[in-house]
């Protein structure tokens, strides 16, 4: 292995790492607590401002149950053959589906979240590094943003820095919501290369939008 081979596994890893913590449902401050390992620090290693040491890889590898050669993207190809990815389950019914192998920048992922028997409360908010674009294929999602609320239907559009505190939460006992998350690192999130073209009849997806400086 080269020294570019060694720095781009090292620059993969911060990705392959929050997933496994998302993966785990857990938050930088729960593992923090687990591990000692301080919630800024686990930021900075996630994001890339921080190289992990072998102490840390190994506490957290122990911590999320993966190896070090699936966070070193090292690990052996799976055998041959059509296999559906299966869907991550989570305590409270949420199943999350990886979309992307997590090699670095931007990665994606689909959450289902269960029908409601009854109105929810506002959900918890949790900040971190990053930048997220977020998008409901099906149903009716509850956004908290900061101290907005936003109640986002089928083709919606969100996308916001996420050191703002934000959470989400079915927004209706009428079934199932179902929506796409992609997430980048701080300063990198999606370009929009193409101008829409607006006819007339055509839907739009709304678009909300906010950061750490101001909120629309």
């Amino acid at each position: 292995m080269t020294s570019d081979d060694v720095a781009d596994a090292l620059a993969a890893m911060g990705p392959r790492l929050r997933a496994a913590r998302e993966q785990r449902g857990v938050t930088l401050t729960g593992v923090g607590c687990a591990t000692g390992i301080s919630p800024s620090t686990l930021s900075r290693i996630e994001t890339g401002r921080r190289k992990p040491t072998l102490e840390v890889l190994l506490q957290l590898s122990k911590e999320y149950g993966v190896s070090l050669d699936e966070l070193a993207g090292t690990a052996p190809a799976p055998a041959a053959g059509p296999r559906a990815t299966a869907p991550l389950s989570f305590g409270d019914d949420k199943a999350v589906l990886p979309l992307t192998r997590y090699v670095g920048g931007l990665h994606a992922h689909k959450h289902v979240l269960p029908a409601l028997e009854e109105p929810p409360a506002r959900p918890r908010q949790v900040s971190h590094d990053g930048y997220e674009w977020l998008c409901v294929l099906y149903g009716r999602l509850r956004l908290a943003l900061g101290d907005q609320d936003l109640v986002l239907a089928a083709g919606d559009v969100a996308e916001f820095d996420t050191r703002t505190p934000h959470g989400v939460v079915n927004a209706g006992s009428g079934g199932p919501v179902e929506y796409l998350i992609m997430f980048g690192p701080q300063g990198e999130r999606p370009r929009l290369r193409t101008p829409q073209a607006v006819g007339r009849g055509n839907r739009q997806p709304h678009r909300a939008r906010a950061g750490r400086e101001a909120h629309p």
